[in-house]
């Protein structure tokens, strides 16, 4: 078994995809409108999805947000340094909600950063992971 992606419904194909592709430097790895269905799915991700895992963004046509409710956590991306990816994506227009730091109780370096649905996504640094 292996993890092939997260799914987050988005209020805004085009602006999603502009986040994950040129704020956080992922790849479109296919996009698909299902007029049946009325939904669109985009595929995202560093690498192919033979070999890597992927993040599916879905937009429900005519659905422009969604309630993230308490469940929801967070996504995490390795980042090899964690000041120098929250200056990148702050200087591509993505909003840091946590700056760079240790973690509290910890000795882990991380950020986060918001998407455009309020998504909230995890940077750490590969040397620590607490």
């Amino acid at each position: 078994m292996r993890l092939l992606h997260t799914m987050l419904r988005v209020g805004d194909m085009d602006k999603s995809i502009a986040f994950y592709t040129e704020v956080l430097g992922m790849t479109l790895l296919r996009r698909k409108d299902y007029p049946e269905g009325q939904f669109t799915l985009a595929f995202v991700g560093y690498g192919d999805e033979a070999h890597n895992s992927v993040i599916e963004l879905t937009y429900n046509w005519g659905v422009d947000s969604y309630e993230l409710g308490t469940g929801y956590g967070h996504i995490a991306l390795e980042v090899e340094d964690v000041y120098k990816a929250c200056e990148d994506i702050r200087s591509r227009g993505g909003k840091i909600t946590r700056e760079p730091g240790p973690m509290k109780h910890g000795s882990s370096i991380l950020a986060f950063v918001e998407d455009p649905d309020g998504y909230k996504i995890e940077l750490l640094s590969p040397s620590r992971r607490d």
